[in-house]
């Protein structure tokens, strides 16, 4: 309710009119009619009748072009009315200069502006408060952005949709996701052909030749397929931002089935899976494992024996080609399991989780430092200061149109600083120290026995490894830290690259 008015006590005379407006930024905000119904009970209270109303409905308070204000001031320069009665100042104005000039155009006409939410005092003290609040409302629309999304972040809560809508859904009638048929059709048929061993470009040669457009209505191409291969929506998960939600999307495909596009588009993108004809082998230390003797690189080879049997092994590059190196080769079975194994122990060991965790939070400060973030943030603070400065020079009563061009220059300035600072944070990638904990800890639920586990602990945490005539082994890691080694021997693995019995469980002792 509003709050008594120290008005009521004046003898007012004379006709209002009230002005209403609504953004419709999904905000909390009052509606026109809550608006109109607060001003018509303070006009009640002061005795003043309301001959109209003008309502701007989904137009931003940011600028003048707004219809019925327009309509209003035409009408006030008339003299059609003695008051404008409002629900807040924000309604006249966002900003606090625009709210002060556009009130004292009113006054210029004669007319006097009340609000409903906001009654002060004519008279210096009520003027500094209402220059107060009006300077709380520009604080208010420079930060609408973080509003906003406020607002998109509650909504992602509730699987509402926040963003883009990818292809083969829509939005609902509650504004969540919805699938959207034949198109999801086409995305498990995208799916299924990548899996079957489909290129991309036949599938969009296909799609294209077939009439069939992406969600922007337009022909597919390769680029087309990022954002549908690799999109956890369609196994149902909701994502916005750091918010996932299992089943907060309708499911379109398996997990299986995405699972297996997923391991086909590493095979892809991997170089060392590239042109490999279909039963060859894949050595997973190619440019990793180097001869500890010559430093060149063991490269992987095939022999068949006496017996006709298919042998795979890394041999030395220096060896093979000059024979001046005097490294045998190895078993590609062997070397590849007791890496991985070594991998395994050392890397997900607590203490390692821990280093790597805190390396690549201070690599991502760093990073933070050396971009032009600080630049900006500093030419911010100035240009913070400078409106600071003119705000207080509007409050002693200096308004000219020299201020008012410096203060909407500098305003300008600053939303193209904060833009700058946006673009230049979003190319760093930020994660919390408990995130990257929990993501290298699920590590630990592979099997050394599936080859896939030990292809992602080779190219995840291996730099190089160097194997000696004696058989010790030398492993690197691509963390930079006086712990980013170890020493090992393959005389502990048996030819399968399994840990003997009769051998010390892979311990500490190894790399202390």
């Amino acid at each position: 309710m509003p709050r008594k008015s120290t008005l009521r006590k004046q003898n007012i005379t004379g006709a209002a009119v009230i002005y209403a407006r609504y953004s419709s930024h999904n905000q909390k905000d009052a509606s026109i009619e809550q608006q109109v119904a607060a001003c018509l009970a303070h006009a009640k209270q002061l005795n003043i009748p309301v001959i109209a109303t003008y309502e701007d409905r989904a137009v931003s308070g940011k600028t003048d072009k707004r219809p019925k204000f327009q309509k209003m001031l035409k009408d006030a320069a008339e003299g059609k009315f003695n008051y404008v009665i409002s629900w807040k100042s924000n309604r006249i104005g966002r900003n606090m200069l625009q709210a002060m000039l556009n009130e004292q155009k009113l006054n210029d006409y004669g007319i006097k502006v009340l609000y409903a939410e906001e009654d002060f005092e004519d008279n210096a003290a009520g003027r500094f408060a209402l220059r107060s609040m009006m300077n709380v409302n520009q604080f208010y629309s420079e930060n609408m952005a973080e509003d906003i999304q406020r607002g998109l972040m509650d909504n992602a809560k509730q699987c509402k949709v926040c963003g883009a809508i990818p292809f083969g859904y829509k939005v609902s009638k509650d504004h969540k996701y919805e699938i959207d048929e034949p198109k999801a059709a086409i995305v498990r048929e995208i799916f299924q052909r990548i899996a079957s061993g489909n290129t991309i470009s036949e599938i969009v040669r296909d799609l294209n030749d077939r009439g069939i457009r992406n969600r922007l209505g337009r022909p597919f191409n390769n680029n087309s397929f990022t954002g549908v291969l690799e999109n956890e929506r369609y196994r149902g998960i909701y994502i916005y931002r750091d918010i996932r939600i299992e089943g907060g999307v309708p499911r379109i495909i398996s997990d299986e089935l995405f699972f297996r596009v997923q391991e086909a588009l590493r095979m892809k993108k991997n170089p060392r899976y590239t042109g490999r004809r279909k039963g060859s082998e894949v050595y997973m230390l190619t440019g990793k494992l180097f001869c500890g003797e010559c430093e060149s690189p063991m490269v992987g080879v095939s022999g068949t024996s006496k017996t006709g049997d298919l042998h795979y092994y890394y041999y030395c590059q220096t060896q093979r080609k000059t024979h001046t190196c005097t490294k045998k080769a190895v078993k590609k079975e062997l070397i590849e399991t007791a890496v991985a194994a070594l991998i395994a122990e050392y890397c997900l060991s607590d203490e390692i989780i821990e280093l790597i965790a805190e390396k690549t939070i201070a690599h991502n400060k760093e990073a933070l430092e050396n971009s032009p973030v600080g630049l900006y943030e500093n030419e911010l603070a100035a240009v913070a200061k400078g409106i600071k400065n003119i705000m207080k020079a509007i409050e002693s009563g200096i308004i000219t149109p020299t201020t008012k061009n410096r203060l909407l220059e500098l305003e300008s300035k600053q939303a193209e600083l904060k833009a700058k600072i946006f673009d230049a944070k979003s190319n760093i990638v930020e994660v919390t120290k408990d995130d990257m904990i929990s993501g290298l800890t699920l590590f630990r639920n592979g099997e050394l026995e599936d080859k896939k586990y030990q292809a992602r602990l080779i190219d995840t945490f291996l730099l190089a490894a160097y194997l000696y005539n004696d058989n010790s082994l030398k492993l690197v890691f691509n963390f930079t830290d006086d712990k980013n080694s170890i020493n090992s021997n393959l005389d502990s693995f048996n030819e399968n690259g399994v840990i003997k019995e009769s051998e010390v469980r892979i311990s500490k002792i190894w790399w202390r």
